[in-house]
């Protein structure tokens, strides 16, 4: 068979998977996680901004679900449902390449965050922890000590803001509506949840990246704090509480708009 014979078969595979029942349901799940994740990590940025505290990233909302009385089972309940998403992601890139390549890269993307998250989860599921803003900075502290490593910080700094530069042009032209399938008289709420969900949630993404540049400018490790040292540093600007209760709120808008997503693709299982 040929390499392109090989390819075609592929596609058909991923095609068949994708349309089955089972896959659409575990990512419908997936995406209901995803949106309480997002809900919880706004919720806890709107406390930072009020000065309580916390860590307003997949860690923070990790540790804020094992705090209920049955996060343990809820731990497990996100971090396989995400893994699941992130699964059906690259399903979905290896159909979309056949036709559309931007948008198989978008969802090898997602597919990348879904199982950072997911395993985040499992991580605490099982008795562990993980801070990713430690991670990042040591890393970052390790990738500093050489002129290639400060280089491909920012060269990752550049792609995060492109990322996040990307989401609001998605939210501004509603280009998120591809992704939903709604009744007629829900299409304008959510319109304006996907609106405020993804200018905020991109507003976050690109900060994140411009942080990484701003670590290698200042040779600080310490500036690439990943989501919950971006919306951190937003408190540090003139009237930066106030954005940062409105990218909160954003994140919580995006958390709700995720529902639609998994409604969309429950739909799919008939």
């Amino acid at each position: 068979m040929t390499d392109g014979g090989v390819k075609r078969e592929v596609r058909d595979k991923a095609k068949q998977v994708e349309d089955h029942p089972a896959a659409a349901w575990w990512a419908a799940a997936g995406h209901v996680v995803n949106g309480i994740v997002h809900a919880i990590i706004g919720a806890i940025a709107i406390g930072v901004a009020r000065g309580t505290g916390g860590s307003a990233d997949q860690s923070g909302a990790m540790r804020a679900i094992d705090a209920h009385p049955l996060g343990s089972i809820g731990l497990w309940v996100v971090g396989i449902a995400l893994l699941g998403l992130a699964a059906y992601s690259v399903i979905l890139a290896i159909g979309e390449s056949r036709h559309d390549k931007s948008d198989a890269a978008k969802s090898a993307g997602r597919a990348v965050m879904y199982v950072a998250v997911g395993a985040a989860a499992l991580t605490y599921a099982t008795g562990g922890s993980s801070d990713g803003e430690e991670a990042t900075e040591s890393l970052s502290a390790q990738l500093l000590q050489s002129w290639w490593g400060s280089g491909l910080l920012v060269i990752a700094g550049v792609v995060i803001v492109a990322i996040g530069v990307g989401m609001i042009i998605r939210g501004v032209t509603r280009s998120f509506l591809d992704d939903v399938d709604m009744p007629p008289h829900f299409r304008t709420t959510f319109v304006w949840l996907g609106i405020g969900g993804y200018v905020a949630k991109g507003i976050a993404v690109a900060i994140v990246g411009i942080l990484f540049v701003v670590a290698v400018v200042t040779r600080d490790p310490s500036s690439t704090g990943g989501l919950d040292g971006a919306l951190k540093a937003l408190v540090e600007v003139p009237g930066g509480q106030a954005l940062l209760i409105a990218v909160a709120v954003g994140l919580i808008l995006y958390g709700i708009f995720c529902l639609a997503r998994a409604r969309t693709t429950a739909r799919r299982a008939g």
